[in-house]
Parts: C-alpha cells; structure tokens; sequence
C-alpha cells in the first residue's frame, strides 16, 4: 500500500489559493484613498427580503479618480442603498441625486493610512495562517501513510513538496502585503 500512495498537492495548492483569493477580495475591500467600484463589493442591502449586493440593485461607476456613483434600478430601493452604505463602516457618506447615489471619496489622513495599514497586515495574517492549516492537513496525510509503511526517502520528499508550495505561497502574501501597504501610504 505504501508503494502508491500519492499526495493529492493540486488539492492542497487549491485550498491555499482560496486563502490567497480571499485576501485579495479583504484587500479590494480597504479603501485607499482612491475610487474603487470594488470597495462596495461587501456591502448587502436588505432588498426584497434578502440580503443582496449591491451590483444586483444598480449599476456601479466610476467617473473619476475620488467618486463612485450607483445608478440604482428601482427607485424604491435608493434609501435602503443609501443606508446600507452609510451603516457599512467604509465611512463614506452618500448623496442622492434621484436614483443616482453619489459617493464621494474623502482624502485619506496619515493617521487613517496608518489603521489601514494595520487592518492589511491583519487580513494577510489571516491568510498565512490558512495556508499554514492546509500545509498541516497535508503534512497529517504523509504522517498517516508513514505510519502505513511509507518509506523515510518518500516521506521527506513529499514534506519537502508541501513545504516548498507553503513557502510560496506564504512569498505571495508577503508580496501582496507589501503592495497593499504602498498603495494605502501613497499620497
């Protein structure tokens, strides 16, 4: 039995890209200072009885540099957009122009960059820590077919396997990390 046993890596890379993917959509969602339709992409709308995103009620913009407008479908749905917005915690505040809300994009000062900062490094700590889980279910797989008889030489190169496709991994974090934090300092 020891002599097939195969480390499914495309599994445990998918799982790791997940992780890397839910960083971006964390990222995307900090505001940097400059108008991005993506920073309302977590905020929902209690609309016809469900929670709802905002693409699916109006069409997002952005006409320029520091505005995000949303021209809301149904005009009976602007002040619930309009609330929802305002409740998000993006700290924007909306304006309404009949079924068009506006969204002004406020300066950044350097002690808001800062937080921001902050939050990304969480939010890629978050992201390290959930590659660091898949690398241990993959290292818990090799340890249970050591204990079926796989040989010493398999077991290390199949470690070795997971822990080179982790340290890239945890390198792209990194990498992204360090994006994120330039854009959110520039001025």
């Amino acid at each position: 039995m020891s002599e097939d046993f195969e480390l499914d890596t495309d599994a445990l890379k998918r799982r790791m890209d997940g992780a890397m993917s839910n960083l971006r959509t964390e990222f995307a969602s900090l505001r940097t200072g400059r108008a991005s339709g993506s920073m309302l992409e977590p905020v929902m709308v209690d609309a016809y009885g469900q929670m709802t995103p905002i693409n699916q009620l109006g069409t997002v913009n952005v006409p320029e540099p520091r505005m995000v407008t949303i021209n809301v479908w149904d005009k009976g749905m602007v002040g619930k957009v309009e609330k929802a917005i305002r409740e998000s915690g993006l700290g924007i505040n909306p304006q309404l122009n009949g079924t068009i809300i506006m969204l002004p994009i406020p300066e950044l000062n350097e002690e808001r960059r800062r937080e921001l900062t902050k939050v990304a490094g969480q939010y890629a700590e978050h992201a390290r820590v959930a590659i660091r889980n898949v690398r241990r279910d993959g290292m818990d797989q090799i340890k249970k077919a050591k204990t079926d008889g796989m040989s010493e030489d398999d077991q290390k190169f199949w470690e070795t396997e997971v822990q080179e496709l982790t340290n890239k991994m945890i390198a792209a974090v990194d990498e992204a990390l360090e994006a994120k934090q330039a854009e959110i300092m520039q001025v």
